[in-house]
């Protein structure tokens, strides 16, 4: 899982307290969770995204912002409830719906990040403020 390579680490501001761990699955583009990731199966699902038909189970979801409507917070609950949630958010800037969907799914989220530097298939561990990233 983790290489020999020595991690890398970042700091950044707490939304949501807390730890979790996985491999990164990255995006350039906001995701807006309402209609854009289905609550029941956890795959991307709006049209044209980079991540589109892909699944954030598990996952470090890394993005820069959120985008859309309120109901998108309940979105993230959803997919906690039917335990296809990612392991944690990593943001450039916290959107309040993402912020709010973190904290009330209990997902670890910090934003304040420079997401340019991680890519999809690190392993990704956030511990708090910290984030390392273990590159393959």
């Amino acid at each position: 899982m983790h290489s020999s390579h020595s991690p890398m680490r970042l700091s950044g501001r707490i939304i949501k307290a807390g730890c979790g761990a996985g491999e990164a699955l990255v995006s350039s583009e906001p995701i807006g969770f309402l209609g854009g990731v289905d609550p029941e199966t956890g795959l991307v699902i709006e049209r044209d995204h980079p991540l589109e038909g892909m699944s954030v189970a598990g996952s470090v979801l890394v993005f820069p912002t959120g985008k859309g409507s309120t109901v998108g917070s309940y979105t993230l609950y959803r997919l906690a409830r039917n335990g296809v949630a990612p392991a944690a958010l990593i943001n450039v800037v916290a959107d309040p719906v993402v912020a709010v969907g973190a904290i009330i799914a209990g997902i670890p989220m910090v934003d304040q990040i420079d997401i340019s530097i991680i890519r999809t298939g690190d392993w990704v561990e956030v511990l708090g403020q910290e984030v390392t990233i273990w590159r393959k």
